[in-house]
């Protein structure tokens, strides 16, 4: 985390914003493998959001993934103390969130991820819904030029208890002098496996009541 927050200092320096955390192999394969037990922390710039419907160029990119998740908007501070009901009290609201990601130099080692920042490329976010602090009933489909290639009415499957993620996110913080704050936004990792992405693709990410979010690719 010292190398990742520290390439997280020098773009903020350079004039980016920090806008919020990202958690990632937090799904249980995924974890076992990494001989973590806990998910993986990352950081969020505001230069890497994209707006909806982006039309966005990967033909550089050497194993481009999209990964639908739940991003949480934190109305109030989180002390890596704090349990899971102080957790849900500070959640503003859930929105649906696609994060593209660059699987690359591939690695299993930890602190190699957590340097390359997990991976991270771009973020696009949807409208929140301020009534929303937990993952229930909250389902997902991604679709690929129309047809569906991914599915899941059980969102914490691979993800965990979205406040149990939350509150682990704010304990990794704490430790590493850091504080989940008011304002920011947490993306809690894919609601299913990451799906591989090419030119040309029309991607779209359709999260039940938190709405759609689609992009073109090149």
């Amino acid at each position: 985390m010292s190398d990742q927050l520290a390439v997280r200092d020098e773009r903020v320096r350079g004039g980016d914003r920090q806008i919020g955390w990202k958690v990632g192999f937090g799904a249980p394969a995924a974890a076992a493998a990494l001989g973590i037990d806990r998910p993986l922390v990352g950081f969020l710039l505001e230069s890497g959001l994209l707006a909806a419907g982006a039309e966005v160029p990967i033909g550089s990119w050497t194993t481009p993934r999209l990964e639908p998740e739940i991003a949480v908007h934190m109305a109030g501070d989180v002390p890596g103390s704090a349990s899971w009901d102080e957790v849900r009290a500070a959640i503003g609201g859930l929105s649906a969130a696609i994060e593209l990601v660059d699987v690359h130099p591939q690695s299993e080692d930890v602190q190699e991820i957590l340097a390359a920042n997990i991976y991270h490329r771009h973020l696009l976010l949807g409208p929140v819904d301020a009534e929303r602090s937990t993952g229930e009933g909250i389902g997902c489909r991604v679709l690929i030029d129309g047809e569906e290639v991914a599915a899941t009415d059980n969102p914490s499957a691979l993800t965990g208890e979205l406040v149990e993620v939350v509150r682990l996110t704010a304990e990794l913080l704490d430790a590493c002098g850091e504080r989940l704050r008011t304002g920011e936004l947490v993306i809690t990792g894919s609601v299913t496996p990451p799906q591989s992405l090419a030119p040309g693709q029309q991607a779209d990410a359709q999260l039940g009541p938190l709405g759609s979010l689609a992009l073109g690719l090149s």
